[in-house]
């Protein structure tokens, strides 16, 4: 074993490394599919089975020993057991089919009232019918799982996966049943770990379950496994990428791209690894922007397979203290969310819920949204791509991680690969972000700073962030220079002036910031907290007029910074969480929200509102 202590001299790109010599299964799944749910697709969404397993019953027997890594592989929940015919005296203790239902996707919290605040395994059983056909691969897709995940098919273990925003996929061709009958079994755990990512402790609520789209997925035996579809960086006339084939018959295919409208057409040769890269001239693109959100038809095609996408183009960069979209300076009008509808109990299911939210803050006059902690549903980048929304995505590398353990990093880094490819041809992601307050120290930035290489070695076309630390001094200065912002594209910070710090909302006004890096600053959370309906005057607190006089000095106070150009306040609505206990203003809920639980604009939606026309028309003419 490698001694602890040298374990945390070691640089995350090592600790990976050792991670990978002692041995890690848990991100043994197929590379994701580029657009899966434009497949052709066999939902398993609906009525799952389930058995609370808080002593992990269906997973150990009583020595604490795997059933699955036992030599038969037999004795655990997964096996979906019944007794024979002929030994009806058999002992089994359980049966999915005598057990309650509950709809997928969709977390167990918000469906049973006595998992309100349950952490631990609870099992789910589906059956469905599905005959294999020769020369067709068959991949099972669950968007989400919180967090850590065993699953199997027809009782053989497919994988495991931790994290609990990011897709889980699993080639089960040779698994599936001649006879077309199947059945999946998932175990789902979300107790919160100080070594996962997120750490155990968030400022929001811990969903459990199976909480995304769930389908299979059918391919040719060579498929498209992979694409890129965008503008070179720095290059608009340039259309730039790949096409990546798998199946034995990858190699010296042909690969055609299409985009009929803006008369592209173009056809490549793949490698011996089943890549062809292209690089087009492409001067004729109407660009992408929340004014103008143009998606184009694009198609890629390989021997018997086709995939069809909607793609905008668009460029962003910096220049200073500017950000350039499309070579023109913007300011990025934004708000954070979370991936739940206020509206209704529990995790946003469908694309309505996040259809609604999206209309929202395009309501309050935004042009950019901040998906917060973690990835949300692939399903919001296309609707901000359809909606012309700009959007920041980030990992839930949050608060205190485990930053000297490699199995942490290794972790966060597979969550940030996994963001990146769903996330990449979507013209609406602008900003990669590593992160969200994370503390000072030699460990945090190297673990940071690595994540920063990462994400650009994956993808040049975006910019990098997170949220940084600050600090005050007595002389009323807030200090922006957190070694972690050299690295970054955007100085970007939370600050509670008003609220956690700082006296009333009329005196933080005396505040001026000292910042840094001559970069453009977007400040990525300020807010406070009222309950919708309660009303006082501007000094108390939990008021909806508290909260307005608050907005209504952030902003004479963030004007004041030269380089400000975009914020994302915290936070869009009011949401679920476990840290928000006073029994009268929170009552489980973060009431930072511009809009209530039952989707009242509060009077600071509208301070906001009005903000944000006045910068609609400095930057855009209107």
């Amino acid at each position: 074993m490698t001694p602890p202590n040298l374990l945390k001299m070691l640089p995350p790109a090592l600790m990976v490394l050792v991670a990978l010599l002692f041995g890690s299964s848990a991100y043994a799944q197929t590379s994701l599919l580029q657009n899966a749910p434009g497949r052709s697709v066999l939902s398993l969404n609906g009525r799952w089975n389930y058995i609370i397993d808080p002593y992990e019953n269906g997973f150990y027997d009583y020595r604490r020993e795997a059933f699955d890594q036992s030599k038969s592989g037999k004795g655990g929940y997964y096996d979906n057991q019944k007794p024979s015919s002929t030994q009806e005296s058999e002992l089994i203790e359980y049966d999915f089919d005598q057990s309650a239902g509950m709809q997928i996707p969709g977390d167990w919290n918000s469906q049973d009232p006595k998992l309100l605040y349950y952490e631990g395994t609870i099992w789910y059983k589906k059956s469905f019918n599905l005959k294999p056909q020769a020369g067709k691969r068959y991949f099972i897709y669950f968007g989400a799982i919180n967090y850590e995940s065993h699953i199997y098919l027809n009782g053989k273990k497919l994988g495991m996966h931790k994290g609990g925003f990011t897709p889980i996929q699993y080639d089960i061709t040779s698994q599936l049943s001649a006879t077309g009958d199947n059945f999946v079994v998932v175990k789902a755990d979300n107790t919160r770990r100080p070594e996962e990512v997120p750490t155990i402790n968030t400022d929001w609520w811990n969903y459990g379950g199976i909480t995304r789209d769930v389908f299979v997925a059918e391919t040719p035996a060579t498929f498209i496994n992979d694409y890129k579809v965008q503008l070179a960086k720095d290059a608009p006339g340039t259309l730039a990428g790949f096409v990546q084939l798998s199946g034995e018959g990858k190699a010296n295919q042909s690969v055609t791209l299409n985009i009929a409208e803006a008369g592209i057409k173009q056809t490549m040769k793949t490698d011996a690894e089943g890549r062809a890269t292209f690089s087009i001239p492409a001067k004729k693109l109407k660009m992408w922007s929340p004014q103008s959100p143009k998606l184009y038809a694009v198609s890629l095609s390989s021997g018997g397979d086709a995939v069809q996408d909607k793609i905008g183009f668009r460029t962003i960069q910096t220049k200073g203290q500017d950000i350039l979209l499309n070579g023109k300076s913007i300011y990025m009008r934004g708000i954070s969310m979370h991936d739940e509808n206020p509206l209704i109990p529990g995790r946003a299911r469908n694309e309505g819920d996040l259809r609604m939210l999206l209309t929202w803050a395009k309501e309050l006059g935004c042009n950019y949204v901040r998906l917060a902690h973690y990835p949300h549903n692939e399903t919001m980048l296309k609707l901000a791509d359809e909606m012309g929304l700009l959007v920041w995505a980030e990992v839930p590398v949050y608060w205190t991680i485990a930053w000297t353990n490699p199995a942490t990093y290794q972790n966060a880094e597979a969550q940030l690969s996994d963001l990146i490819s769903m996330g990449k041809n979507r013209a609406s992601v602008v900003v990669w972000s590593v992160g969200n307050e994370t503390p000072l120290g030699d460990p945090r930035l190297a673990f940071m700073t690595n994540l920063v290489k990462k994400a650009r070695s994956l993808d040049d076309t975006r910019l990098i962030a997170a949220a940084l630390e600050l600090h005050r001094t007595p002389d009323n200065v807030v200090h922006v220079d957190d070694q972690l912002g050299e690295f970054l594209d955007l100085t970007s910070f939370n600050e509670y002036a008003g609220w956690y710090w700082g006296g009333k909302p009329s005196e933080i006004t005396k505040y001026t910031f000292d910042i840094k890096y001559n970069k453009p600053v977007v400040v990525s959370e300020f807010g406070g907290d009222a309950l919708a309906g309660y009303h006082g005057d501007a000094e108390t607190r939990w008021s909806e007029e508290y909260q307005e006089a608050l907005y209504q000095s952030q902003i004479k106070m963030l004007s004041t910074i030269k380089g400000l150009r975009g914020m994302t306040p915290w936070i869009l609505a009011d949401f679920r969480a476990t840290r928000r206990q006073h029994p009268v203003y929170q009552n489980g809920f973060n009431r930072k929200g511009l809009i209530s639980s039952t989707g009242t604009k509060k009077k600071a939606y509208y301070v906001l509102q009005e903000y944000y026309r006045q910068m609609t028309q400095k930057y855009d003419g209107k």
